[in-house]
């Protein structure tokens, strides 16, 4: 039998990136074999995100030049999946009619049924969010990145109602994987080698285990004792349920990262009001408050949306302001961008795309300012880093994050990715590090 090839292209967050490692896995189980580019590939598959709508613009552009491939190649299966795929459902066929197959983020399991189905019949859609979409550790996984760090999925879906976000549409209702499940996982993952997980969820800390009602703080201890388990992060959270258990589990076990991605989206609380948040802007400056006192060298990350209908020009200034008290570590900034379906999107949008603009711009370089200085504060220190490849900077050099996910570039022979390494800080940029190798922990090696 000759040799099928399988590849695929990824756009939006880390679930969506994991989503790909379980198709990967899927479609290698079934005796396809990565293609080391798309015009050899026998079925192409776009994971799509609709968070923005560039990012859902960017998916026809990229099925715009796929099309050649398909009219050179008509036996080519063209798969879209994610968010896009939820969103649009038949839609994506009626822009792009060589589409074989459209499936949601919820139908990935069902992957292989679809795939047989397509001998006979093409042009098929589910978007059915499926109760039982989280796939178990049983199932294949193709890491796409052998880089000592793994992520796990424990939970899928949102219950909240931010007025701006597709997310409940795209991914459905909260569902939890069982405890004993997930730890499984981990263990099983520890035991090839890897070193650092990452609890993945659309609003992780809303994690309960659907028997024994165990929330993130039980899984982040029990998940902390697996033997060779050395880091623990999770993403993406909610300030509304960062409660108190979970922020003492975060000083308490010695492998969870003092650092946290923890989006306010707005320093306004007129604002964050419109947006359905939940919280104000002094509840988050107080959880952000008894997150330092139980971690006090804790790096914070976050997301902010500029240009929300209703904004005015001191909702701005407030956004500035809460970004200069907390001094956040990391950033990902963006104007606010109307989505279907959402009460936002029916909103009159007030703010002139100019000026959102340079408001983003003013937003973008104040942080890069906090960033850089913050990063000047670590100019000779000696910090832990897990090696994840070669720098985008030099590929004469390596990238590492530490356990505060910031990157470090240094140079250094015989060093592998998934290593931990000790780096000593000599130069502060404003995105990231540089380092020289101190010394390796040869126990850390990813096997």
């Amino acid at each position: 039998m000759m040799e099928r090839l399988y590849w695929i292209e990824t756009w939006g967050c880390q679930m969506n990136e994991h989503d790909s490692e379980k198709m990967a896995g899927i479609l290698e189980g079934l005796g396809y074999q990565r293609s080391p580019n798309v015009e050899a590939a026998d079925l192409a598959l776009l994971n799509t995100c609709a968070i923005r709508e560039k990012a859902e613009e960017k998916v026809y552009q990229a099925l715009g030049r796929l099309g050649e491939a398909k009219r050179q190649r008509p036996e080519m299966i063209v798969v879209v999946a994610g968010c896009v795929s939820q969103l649009a459902g038949q839609q994506v066929r009626e822009r792009a009619p060589m589409v074989d197959l459209v499936i949601g983020p919820r139908a990935v399991s069902r992957l292989p049924e679809h795939l047989a189905r397509l001998e006979d019949e093409r042009g098929i859609v589910d978007t059915t969010l499926y109760q039982d979409s989280l796939m178990r550790r049983s199932e294949p996984v193709r890491k796409m990145k052998e880089r000592g760090k793994a992520w796990v999925t424990v939970m899928e879906g949102c219950n909240k109602t931010c007025s701006y976000c597709v997310v409940p549409a795209t991914r459905g209702r909260e569902e939890s994987r069982q405890l004993d499940d997930i730890l499984g996982e981990v263990m099983a993952l520890a035991a090839e080698g890897y070193v650092e997980i990452e609890f993945l969820g659309q609003n992780v800390n809303a994690y309960r285990c659907p028997q024994s009602g165990a929330g993130l703080a039980d899984l982040l201890r029990a998940a902390g004792r697996v033997e060779g388990i050395r880091r623990l992060r999770f993403t993406t959270s909610h300030p509304l349920h960062l409660r108190q258990p979970i922020i003492d589990a975060m000083a308490e076990v010695p492998e969870v990262c003092p650092a946290l991605h923890l989006p306010v989206q707005s320093g306004s609380t007129a604002v964050l009001k419109a947006m359905r948040r939940g919280y104000s802007r002094e509840k988050y400056l107080e959880r952000v408050e008894q997150l330092r006192r139980a971690v006090p060298d804790i790096a914070l990350g976050t997301d902010v949306i500029v240009g929300f209908p209703g904004e005015s020009e001191e909702d701005f200034q407030q956004t500035l302001s809460l970004v200069r008290e907390v001094g956040f570590d990391q950033m990902f900034s963006f104007v606010y961008s109307s989505r279907p379906g959402t009460v936002a999107g029916m909103m009159a949008d007030s703010v002139p795309h100019e000026r959102k603009v340079e408001q983003l711009i003013e937003l973008q370089a104040l942080q890069r300012e906090i960033q850089f200085e913050r990063h000047q504060r670590l100019v000779g220190r000696e910090v832990e880093v897990l090696v994840e490849g070669r720098s985008r900077r030099s590929e004469a050099e390596w990238a590492g994050r530490t356990a505060c996910n910031r990157v470090v570039n240094f140079p250094g022979e015989e060093v592998e990715a998934g290593q931990m390494l000790t780096v000593r800080v000599t130069e502060a940029r404003p995105n990231s590090l540089r380092g020289e190798l101190v010394r390796a922990d040869e126990a850390a090696f990813l096997t």
